[in-house]
């Protein structure tokens, strides 16, 4: 009997392709055949609006949620920040790769001065833009679209200070300059510097072969990251940050949740024992909407709504 060639669904940008890359040299390993199919999203293709403009939750995932849907493919790899907290039916998470760095770093021009004055700072996160303007209210955050490369290009072309980005996706394709600064006072995007790959559910075979890719840890923590999110409601887009992390038997955790301004703030630190964090990243959102953040969610969802 002929082994299976596995397809692999990816998008087309640089980035992504390692990524894709990765899981076909991790299965090519393990023996396994395969096959990577780039395909160009939506969100890689209008690069001229605001992503939550766009209104499309899962803008970056959804070409291939329909590749898979039809056969075309049969797993995808994605930036996990990327993906929304419900698949779709038919699909699940298969596998979480041991995870990256979850940094968010300022990649800057070589002085720094602006950021005891006034600076301009690109991002197209409302999350980072957020964070940015709680802790710098008199700079001006303009909007950054485009895959890794495009970014980078862009900061180059511009009069801004500095433009933000996740520290993994510069690292993993050797895009990280000698001029930057980590922001270890930012939370990151949940499941941030974790690779995801999904598989549909009837697909046995691919989803035994996944199987061996999936490091616990970095599934345990995105899982709390990713409810955490859910529970809040918010979308890819939303202003809040999450980060799950384990020390021995015990998991640590901060969450964020924002104004679109960065002026109102509410943040949650709190631990649990390592057997009991399946519905901890709930229990965390819930505490921040009973503390006030439920009447900020509400505003949030109106004004990502009409704008």
């Amino acid at each position: 009997m002929t082994q299976k060639v596995i397809k692999i669904g990816t998008r087309d940008s640089e980035l992504a392709l390692w990524q894709a890359h990765t899981v076909q040299n991790k299965l090519h390993d393990l023996g396994y055949k395969t096959e990577i199919i780039a395909v160009k999203s939506t969100g890689d293709i209008i690069l001229d609006k605001p992503l939550y403009e766009l209104g499309i939750t899962g803008i970056f995932t959804k070409t291939l949620d329909i590749a898979m849907l039809k056969g075309e493919v049969d797993i995808a790899v994605h930036s996990m920040k990327d993906v929304p907290t419900a698949l779709p039916i038919g699909i699940i998470q298969a596998a979480v790769l041991e995870r990256a760095s979850t940094l968010d770093i300022l990649v800057h021009k070589g002085n720094l001065d602006f950021l005891n004055s006034s600076g301009i700072i690109a991002s197209g996160s409302l999350r980072r833009k957020a964070q940015w303007l709680h802790k710098y209210p008199t700079h001006k955050v303009e909007d950054l679209r485009g895959n890794v490369n495009t970014r980078m290009q862009k900061l180059k072309d511009n009069n801004w200070n500095g433009a933000i980005f996740a520290a993994a996706g510069l690292e993993r394709i050797n895009l990280k300059p000698s001029e930057y600064i980590d922001l270890d006072w930012m939370t990151p995007a949940p499941a941030q510097g974790a690779m995801v790959v999904v598989a549909m559910e009837n697909d046995k075979f691919t989803r035994e072969a996944l199987k061996h890719l999936n490091d616990t840890d970095s599934e345990i923590c995105t899982h709390i990251e990713r409810q955490f999110l859910r529970t809040l409601e918010g979308g890819c887009t939303a202003p809040i940050g999450a980060l799950a992390t384990i020390n021995k038997k015990q998991i640590n955790f901060e969450g964020v949740l924002f104004s679109l301004d960065g002026k109102q703030k509410f943040a949650i630190k709190k631990s649990c024992n390592f057997d009991s964090y399946i519905d901890f990243g709930q229990i965390c959102a819930n505490e921040i909407l009973q503390n006030g953040g439920k009447p900020l969610m509400e505003e949030l969802r109106k004004e990502l709504k009409v704008k």
